[in-house]
C-alpha cells in the first residue's frame, strides 16, 4: 500500500477521463432530490408556474456555482473540492472544518438519502408494506456493495460509473418521452403564472423549498473533488464542471413537468417515492412496478458516484493532518479505500438512526453554507492574488457569483426561519469541526 501524500501521486497509474469525470457529477447530482423532492415542495406550494420556477432557480444556482468553481479549481489544482479552496482562500481552520462537514454530511448523508430511495421504490414493488428494518438492510447493502467495488480497481470502478449513469440518462430521456405519447387526460395544472404566484415566490415556504431544489442539484461540484484524478484538469474541468450542470438543468425541469402533468397533485404531496406514483398514473399498475424497479436502479449510480468522490476530500485531509493520515492511505491503483469505507460506514449509521426529511433540510443547509463561502472565495481570491495563474475565468464575471450568492444566501436565511432546527444542528455541527480543528492542530504541535 502506498500513503495518500503528493510523492504519493507520481506511483498512480491511472486516471478518470474526461466522460467519466462528466458521469461523475450528473449522477452525483441526478439521485434522491430529483425524485423524492417534489412530494415536500407540494406541501406548501401547489402552483406549477411555481414549482418549475423553482427547478429553474435551482439549475440556474447550480450552473453559476459550476462555472465559479471551474475557475477555482483551474487556478487552485488539488483534489478535495471546497477544503482545498477555503483552505488556500481563507485558513487552514476554514478548509478543516468545510472537510469536515463534507466527511461527516456532505457525502454520507446524500449516500444515505439515496439508498434509502433505492429501497423505497425497490420494496414498494417487490415486498409492499414490507417491514423497515428490511428497508434499511436493502439501503445498507447497496452501500456495502458500491464500497467494495470503487475501494478496489480503478477500472472497474470507472466502467460501472459511465455504464449506470448512461442507462440513468437513457431512462430519464424515455419517461419523458413516453408521458408525452402515453398521456391521456393531462391533469389541470399551469405552467404560466397566474395571480398569486407572485406572493408564492417571495414566500418563505418558496425559499424554504429551494433548500430542497438545491440538494438535488448537489453535485455540481463533484469533480473537484478529484481534480488530481482527472486527466488534464485545469483544460477539462471547467467543461466537465459546465457541460455536467447543463444537461442535469434540462432534465430535472422536464422530469418535474411530467410528474405534475401526469399525476394528481393530492396523490404526491408529502410522499417519497414521487416517480413511482407518477409511473402508476402514467403506465398503470404493471408499468410502474416496472418503472419503480427501473428507478430504484438509477439510483444505484447515485451512490456509485458519491462513493467515488467524497472520499477525496477524507484523503486529503488525511494528508495534511497526522491524526487522520489512515484516511489517506491508497492502495495500488492510487485509490483511498479506508476513506471511502469510512464515508460508507458513516452512510450507514445515517440509515439507520435518521429520519429522511430531517437528513435532507439539514443536509441541503450545512452544504449551501459550504459552497456559499467557496464561490465567495473567488472575489477574495482575485483581489488577494491578482497575478495567478487562471486556465479559465468565470464566465459573466461578476455576476454570475452574485446571483449564486444571492440566491443561496437568500435561502440559508429562510432556512433558519423556518426550520430553525435543522439550521441550527448544521451550524453546530461547524462548531464541533472547529473545536475539532483546535484539537488536531494542538496535536501535531505538541508532536
Amino acid at each position: 500500500m502506498i500513503v495518500g501524500s503528493p510523492q504519493a501521486k507520481k506511483h498512480k497509474p491511472s486516471v478518470y477521463g474526461f466522460y467519466t469525470a462528466i458521469s461523475v457529477v450528473i449522477a452525483n447530482m441526478i439521485g434522491t432530490g430529483v425524485f423524492t423532492s417534489l412530494g415536500f415542495q407540494l406541501v406548501s406550494i401547489q402552483s406549477g408556474f411555481a414549482i418549475l420556477l423553482l427547478w429553474i432557480a435551482g439549475g440556474v444556482t447550480a450552473l453559476c456555482g459550476a462555472m465559479t468553481y471551474a475557475e477555482l479549481g483551474a487556478a487552485l489544482p488539488r483534489s478535495g473540492g471546497e477544503y482545498n479552496f477555503l483552505t488556500r482562500i481563507y485558513h487552514p481552520a476554514a478548509g478543516f472544518v468545510s472537510g469536515w462537514v463534507s466527511a461527516t454530511i456532505g457525502f454520507a448523508a446524500p449516500v444515505a438519502l439515496a439508498a434509502i430511495t433505492f429501497s423505497a421504490y425497490a420494496m414498494s414493488v417487490l415486498d409492499e408494506g414490507g417491514a423497515e428494518w428490511r428497508k434499511q438492510a436493502l439501503a445498507c447493502t447497496l452501500i456495502i456493495v458500491m464500497a467494495a467495488i470503487h475501494g478496489g480497481r480503478r477500472s472497474a470502478s470507472g466502467s460501472l460509473q459511465k455504464v449506470f449513469t448512461l442507462i440513468k440518462l437513457l431512462v430519464i430521456i424515455a419517461f419523458c418521452t413516453a408521458a408525452v405519447f402515453l398521456l391521456d387526460a393531462p391533469q389541470p395544472v399551469t405552467f404560466l403564472a397566474t395571480a398569486g404566484d407572485g406572493s408564492i415566490i417571495t414566500s418563505g415556504a418558496f425559499a424554504v423549498s429551494l433548500i430542497y431544489v438545491s440538494f438535488a442539484y448537489a453535485g455540481w461540484n463533484a469533480a473537484t473533488y478529484l481534480t488530481d484524478e482527472i486527466e488534464n484538469p485545469q483544460k477539462n474541468l471547467p467543461r466537465i464542471l459546465t457541460i455536467g450542470a447543463l444537461i442535469v438543468m434540462v432534465l430535472y425541469v422536464s422530469l418535474n413537468a411530467v410528474f405534475l402533468v401526469s399525476t394528481p397533485i393530492e396523490d404526491m404531496v408529502g410522499k417519497v417515492e414521487i416517480g413511482f406514483i407518477a409511473a402508476k398514473a402514467l403506465f398503470g399498475e404493471t408499468g410502474a412496478d416496472l418503472t419503480g424497479l427501473v428507478m430504484a436502479s438509477l439510483l444505484i449510480s447515485t451512490v456509485s458516484a458519491m462513493t467515488i468522490a467524497g472520499p477525496r476530500v477524507l484523503q486529503v485531509i488525511g494528508q495534511d493532518f497526522s491524526p487522520f493520515r489512515r484516511l489517506a492511505v491508497v492502495n495500488e491503483d492510487g485509490i483511498p479505500m479506508w476513506a471511502i469505507y469510512f464515508q460508507s460506514a458513516i452512510a450507514i449509521i445515517f440509515i439507520i438512526t435518521s429520519s429522511f426529511d430531517s437528513i435532507l433540510v439539514f443536509a441541503g443547509f450545512t452544504l449551501a453554507l459550504n459552497t456559499f463561502f467557496a464561490v465567495l472565495g473567488v472575489f477574495i481570491l482575485r483581489w488577494r492574488e491578482p497575478t495567478l495563474a487562471r486556465p479559465y475565468k468565470t464566465f459573466g464575471y461578476p455576476f454570475t457569483p452574485l446571483i449564486f450568492l444571492g440566491l443561496t444566501g437568500w435561502t440559508l436565511i429562510y432556512v433558519l426561519v423556518q426550520r430553525p432546527v435543522e439550521g441550527l444542528f448544521g451550524l453546530g455541527l461547524i462548531a464541533v469541526g472547529s473545536i475539532f480543528y483546535l484539537v488536531t492542530t494542538s496535536m501535531k504541535d505538541s508532536t
